[in-house]
């Protein structure tokens, strides 16, 4: 199905958030550039390109296979578009993710980045990438603990791997502006620059505290199926 125009929902609150973003930066002492993330997971294709008509360019997948059911199509259409994972990447996905996305938001083992250094060589696609770092150290979630993470980095790093920054999810009965700090703290002392933080509920703090990638899904399309 093609669509002409936007829909004024999705536009709307894309207008919204833009000028909320701006706001955010205006108090913020970090001065960088925000990417806006869509998180368009169980959203389907005209809601994308609803918001594709409304100007947005970078979205966003938690699941390979979904996300291959929707983008290459899309990408056809829409060449300048950008595909960032910010879902758990299982290992037996690793070949389809290289091929489809252009930044991964998640690794958080070694094993996981042996394989994908593997499959970019292969590929010839060296994509820029996150460490998810498990700030709140929950059991329950992804993410390599604080303590692990610059033995992490180094073994990304030793293979070649081009990592960019760290990204979080912080507790959700816990303030956010606690683990934000924190990663950003954690970046700091690593050399990296980028932090991809903050969700629907909480991307304004976030860019408080120095976030470059807000992944925004419920603020923009509405609730999820």
């Amino acid at each position: 199905m093609t669509i002409a125009e936007p829909n004024s929902e999705i536009r709307g609150q894309l207008d919204q958030i833009r000028s909320a973003i701006m706001a955010a930066q205006g108090k913020s002492l970090h001065k960088q550039p925000v990417n806006l993330l869509a998180v368009s997971k169980t959203h389907d294709v005209t809601a994308i390109e609803s918001a594709i008509l409304a100007g947005q360019k970078i979205f966003a997948e938690n699941r390979v296979q979904e996300a291959a059911e929707k983008f290459p199509a899309l990408r056809q259409k829409y060449p300048d578009l950008q595909l960032h994972l910010v879902g758990p990447l299982q290992s037996n996905k690793v070949r389809d993710a290289v091929t489809l996305f252009d930044v991964i938001h998640t690794i958080d083992r070694a094993s996981l980045a042996e394989k994908l250094s593997r499959e970019m060589a292969d590929q010839k696609r060296p994509l820029p990438c996150f460490i998810q770092v498990n700030t709140g150290e929950e059991p329950q979630k992804a993410g390599v603990t604080p303590k692990a993470l610059s033995t992490l980095l180094n073994e990304c790093r030793s293979l070649k791997l081009n990592i960019i920054g760290l990204m979080c999810i912080p507790p959700v009965a816990e303030s956010p502006a606690v683990h934000f700090a924190f990663l950003k703290k954690l970046a700091d002392e690593n050399d990296l620059s980028q932090l991809s933080m903050g969700m629907s509920a909480d991307y304004e703090t976030a860019i408080r505290f120095g976030a470059t990638h807000i992944r925004i899904g419920s603020a923009i399309f509405g609730t999820r199926d």
